[in-house]
């Protein structure tokens, strides 16, 4: 099976997160083929030269190969690479698995938090993702907030396309 692994590359966190997940993609899912941006030097090895349109096809085309996309959506706000890559892989109608991780998911049923957030606005305790984006991963798959999770949801369709 044929992975691609989507999520920010850009800071040291989020290239450690990435090999992390990567690392336990690689070792817990059998015969899994998993593709990560920022292993692939020709686009991201950014003290060469890549252009927009370089880098647009070379990820357009991993996408299109693979049978799942496991989606990181972690962060301030989803990565503006991984809501693309979402949106593409979306209309490519096959499965997407995302993590969101947030502590701020928590207490969903403290009676407290949500009358303070309907007498307040501004007392948002909880988190926000745009719903679109949210619309198209759930429409085409799930979405886990750990790592246990994303492991056994990638297993299950790893096992559904033997």
């Amino acid at each position: 099976m044929k992975a691609y692994l989507a999520n920010g590359l850009f800071s040291e966190a989020d290239r450690m997160y990435n090999t992390h997940l990567a690392k336990l993609l690689r070792e817990n899912v059998e015969h899994i083929d998993l593709y990560m941006p920022q292993e692939n030097d020709e686009i991201n090895d950014k003290n060469a030269y890549a252009d927009s349109i370089m880098i647009a096809k070379a990820d357009t085309d991993r996408l299109k190969e693979s049978d799942i996309l496991v989606a990181v959506i972690d962060g301030t706000e989803i990565d503006a690479g991984v809501a693309s890559e979402i949106g593409v892989f979306y209309m490519l109608e096959k499965p997407i698995i995302a993590i969101y991780t947030d502590v701020r998911q928590q207490g969903r049923d403290n009676k407290r938090k949500i009358q303070a957030l309907i007498e307040d606005g501004t007392e948002n305790q909880f988190m926000y993702r745009n719903l679109y984006t949210i619309g198209l991963i759930k429409e085409r798959g799930k979405i886990v907030d750990n790592i246990n999770d994303l492991v056994k949801e990638v297993k299950k369709i790893a096992k559904q396309g033997e």
